[in-house]
């Protein structure tokens, strides 16, 4: 299965780039904190190189040892694995679920400079994050240039015009996804060229298209708004770099066009998944865009400072996305989470471990309806924009999954397919 070549090639190469970039920071860790710097760094590394060994060699899941708030949520959640009716009594890195284990080496990542102060606020993943922002440059102007020019005109346009803004930059958002670091084991996933030229052409890779429900729901929320309820959208970040800044220029255009008053936006609270947007790398990027020597990239960044400043933008943390549960037990694991939700008009889930965890990540038949396959998670209605890349999809025609299968049998994991996926929820 594409999850074993995950955990046999992929996770190794990543714990490997991790090591690599603690031994490369070395002399920052001395100049900044000594010797003690130095120490930390060694013993992060031992206990990196433990951990790619144990997941070499197939050894058991073992329980957190660390003191961080979320270690007793992971030990129990390893206990339910133990006690599955159908598992095979100890977890093991190859006897597992491909969702749990992937998760649980990110986290024990992150214990291994949590328990090493003084390097304990490192993220390993920083680097890559800033150098596909980079890369990412022509990319990021051009989008940034549509939209000033766009924004220019936006009161004049009529609704079809809207409707079709909407669509644009919900795709623009969508192939983001494609510049995803942990698919790539860190290799440059940066996005190259100008994203709205070849909208057109990618049309047809969109196997499920629920734009028009998106928008309808949007348009009556605008209408039904009064005094006391704003519409709310919140956005599910995924990655970091061109990504991120994808889904800033679609929630700009929410407010812009009046479709929503304030979005909230959620991201990781440790690094996650190498390119995970954490809230260092949220304000990082619009800080990096505000300064920029280009024009309509600075006015995009210092307007978003401004809509967090003025607070109709919202950056929020929760434990709960870093977490190996599914989305379908957030209301017993994370209620105030779930209840925070539930305020929202719209939930923009962005990515493909979003839509695993949506999912349950199980092999469901392709034409099993989304809805079902949420197993009652409904806080709000939802949409997932996600670029496939591992193995799980639901919500397609009867036949269409076995038609693609047919002529592309890597379909679901080569990251060329999107969804743009709705559920109305209750």
């Amino acid at each position: 299965s594409f999850a074993y070549f995950t955990i046999k090639d992929r996770l190794p190469q990543i714990l490997t780039r991790v090591i690599d970039t603690l031994h490369r920071h070395k002399n920052e860790f001395f100049e900044e904190h000594g010797e003690k710097g130095v120490e930390a760094e060694k013993r992060a590394i031992s206990f990196l190189s433990k951990l790619r060994n144990e997941l070499q060699t197939d050894k058991p899941v073992t329980p957190l040892e660390d003191e961080l708030p979320d270690a007793a949520l992971w030990n129990q959640y390893l206990d339910y694995q133990r006690n599955l009716p159908n598992g095979s009594g100890e977890p093991s890195w190859f006897q597992s679920p491909w969702l749990y284990v992937e998760c649980y080496m990110y986290r024990r990542i992150h214990a291994a400079l949590a328990q090493n102060p003084p390097i304990d606020n490192f993220d390993v993943f920083k680097e890559g994050k800033a150098q596909n922002f980079f890369e990412s440059q022509e990319a990021i102007i051009a989008l940034c240039t549509y939209f000033q020019e766009l924004l220019k005109n936006i009161k004049d346009l009529d609704e079809k015009q809207l409707q079709e803004e909407l669509f644009k930059l919900l795709q623009v958002s969508l192939w983001g996804n494609k510049c995803d670091l942990s698919f790539s084991a860190g290799q440059d996933s940066s996005q190259k060229s100008s994203p709205l030229q070849s909208l057109e052409n990618m049309v047809p890779y969109i196997l499920v298209n629920d734009m028009e429900k998106v928008w309808s729901l949007l348009v009556n929320a605008k209408k039904n708004r009064t005094e006391r309820n704003n519409v709310r959208v919140d956005i599910i970040l995924d990655n970091a770099g061109f990504e991120l800044v994808s889904d800033l220029v679609l929630a700009d255009f929410l407010l812009s066009s009046k479709l929503a008053d304030e979005v909230y936006f959620h991201g990781k609270c440790i690094p996650w998944y190498v390119s995970d947007t954490t809230k260092h790398d949220f304000n990082w990027t619009i800080k990096q865009l505000g300064s920029a020597n280009h024009m309509w990239m600075s006015r995009c960044g210092v307007n978003w400072e401004g809509n967090l400043k003025k607070g109709v933008w919202v950056f929020c943390e929760h434990m709960f996305w870093t977490l190996p549960h599914d989305f379908s037990s957030m209301s017993e694991v994370a209620p105030d989470l779930y209840a925070e939700l539930q305020k929202s008009n719209l939930l923009l889930f962005k990515g493909d471990l979003n839509y695993r965890k949506l999912t349950g990540d199980r092999k469901w038949e392709y034409s099993v309806p989304f809805h079902q396959a949420l197993s009652k998670f409904h806080p709000a209605p939802l949409c997932s924009l996600r670029t496939l890349k591992s193995d799980t999809q639901v919500g397609l025609k009867p036949g269409q999954g076995e038609q693609v299968q047919a002529s592309e049998p890597d379909w679901m994991v080569s990251g060329k397919y999107g969804v743009v996926q709705f559920d109305a929820g209750l």
